[in-house]
């Protein structure tokens, strides 16, 4: 056929139930959809060949990774304008007309040549676990992977600054001042463990389940000089033995425990605090346990971060004898966090194709804008949690009032 995209324009609208909200380039250089909608570019027949294998998110993750599929323009509003349409798509419940209209559109991609044989098998370099190179590029300074907090509008404050005031809302809320001892548990690339050692004067135990994190972190202390107040030891938080710490913080790290896990992590927290002490958690959430998770775009690129409701996450920790003090949600901070990772991904697209390899990148970029869209929708969120392990009598230790934890003027 010389029209390829006016062939899969009427299958795709049948089999969403609504117009496509896209316009749809084929291989051949057709092009049919709506003018001036979002681009989707095919390739070749790989791409319909994966979508018709693995339907909506799957397939279309791969396709785009693998470079048969392309969003032209802004990334983002590509995928939101796919999402809603897979999202309201009008569907008998029987199913019977859906399973017809699924058959005319595969006899549509076999006439296409597009459906002969299984698509490849995802390659594991597609994961978007990369080097520490490709996060000292990715990220401000510090290397902090985690959602900053934006205190300022004005265009000179950037994501280095934002990291920087949430580092320092973080020491603030857990009290940390010279000498106060410090657990950080899953401490990535040692942002805060270095931030609360230079700036506050906290002994630091940094403790990572990742080598290579282990081995960047120990020489950013030795150039900081600041071996007398830093240790970095490789491990997770079973292993974790002593306590009496002043302050035990966790950031975006529990995510990647199993739900038999989570439990075990929280008691670690008190564990290891003082009576009096105070613990932070930094994580994921997402609205309830029936909330739409939206489009599945990257879960299966790499180890999927299990994103917890913020009540399931506060009933563990009070379950562990924790005391809540205080839930924050950092959600619009992030939906900017995120922004400004992909601004650096974009800016430096060559570079960064060069330093991981064309999947890779591509799987980072997919990934960045699959999460601002999850973020702007609120299907997920990001929370700080401050919780307290009170003493025998009962006493919290806290302030009555937490002016003091925030930069001053400082504009969630």
């Amino acid at each position: 056929m010389s029209d390829v995209a006016a062939a899969l324009v009427p299958r795709a609208e049948r089999l969403l139930g609504a117009p496509l909200p896209v316009r749809l380039c084929a291989w051949d250089g057709s092009e049919a959809g709506p003018p001036g909608a979002p681009r989707v570019r095919l390739r070749s027949r790989r791409a319909v060949r994966r979508l018709m294998w693995r339907p909506t998110g799957p397939g279309l993750a791969e396709a785009y990774i693998s470079g048969d599929l392309d969003v032209e323009g802004d990334l983002t509003e590509g995928l939101r304008a796919l999402w809603h349409a897979v999202r309201e798509r009008a569907a008998s419940p029987s199913g019977g007309p859906v399973l017809a209209t699924r058959a005319r559109a595969a006899a549509t991609a076999v006439r296409l040549g597009a459906l002969v044989g299984r698509p490849p098998a995802r390659d594991d370099t597609t994961r978007p676990e990369v080097t520490a190179e490709f996060h000292r590029r990715l990220l401000d300074p510090s290397m902090a992977l985690s959602c900053a907090y934006w205190t300022r509008q004005d265009p000179a404050y950037r994501l280095a600054d934002a990291q920087r005031d949430k580092l320092d809302v973080i020491c603030r809320k857990l009290n940390l001042v010279p000498g106060a001892r410090l657990l950080d548990i899953g401490c990535g690339w040692g942002a805060l463990a270095l931030h609360a050692a230079d700036r506050y004067g906290a002994q630091v135990t940094a403790v990572t389940t990742v080598p290579e994190e282990r081995d960047l972190l120990a020489g950013r202390v030795r150039e900081r000089g600041l071996r007398h107040r830093v240790d970095v030891e490789l491990g997770d938080h079973h292993a974790l033995r002593g306590g009496q710490y002043e302050a035990v913080a966790c950031v975006e790290a529990g995510e990647y425990l199993g739900d038999e896990q989570y439990p075990e992590l929280f008691r670690t927290l008190h564990r290891m605090l003082r009576p009096g002490g105070r613990a932070l958690v930094q994580q994921l959430s997402r609205p309830s346990p029936a909330a739409d998770p939206g489009p599945p775009l990257t879960g299966h690129l790499a180890l999927r971060p299990r994103a917890r409701p913020l009540g399931e996450t506060i009933g563990l920790l009070e379950a562990s004898g924790l005391e809540v003090r205080a839930a924050e949600s950092l959600r619009e901070h992030y939906v900017r966090t995120v922004t400004a990772w992909r601004a650096t991904l974009e800016a430096d697209w060559a570079g960064f194709r060069r330093l991981a390899g064309e999947p890779a990148a591509r799987a980072w970029r997919l990934r960045l804008a699959g999460a601002a869209l999850a973020l702007e929708e609120g299907r997920m969120g990001v929370d700080q949690i401050l919780a307290v392990r009170p003493t025998d009598r009962g006493a919290s230790c806290m302030p009555v009032t937490p002016e003091t934890w925030y930069p001053a003027g400082a504009a969630a």
